[in-house]
């Protein structure tokens, strides 16, 4: 199991709120560092691979449990 520096629950917000806040905690944190994100959103998925791509933050994860989209990133 991987260690978790900060997790944020955007369960509820739709797009793209929760893109923005987890890019905001993103902003906060420090390299390396993990960052999971709960959201419902469907189009979080989409949205957070997109964001990996072009930011160079690792997408460690993207599941789905229970209507529950869950993203892990590794700050670049």
């Amino acid at each position: 199991m991987m260690d978790v520096d900060q997790e944020l629950d955007l369960k509820g917000m739709s797009c793209p709120l929760p893109l923005l806040k987890a890019k905001q905690a993103l902003s906060r944190m420090q390299s390396g560092q993990i960052i999971r994100v709960y959201a419902t959103d469907p189009g979080s998925v989409r949205d957070f691979a997109s964001f990996a791509r072009i930011s160079g933050h690792r997408l460690v994860a993207s599941e789905e449990e229970h209507g529950v989209y869950i993203h892990t990133l590794q700050h670049k």
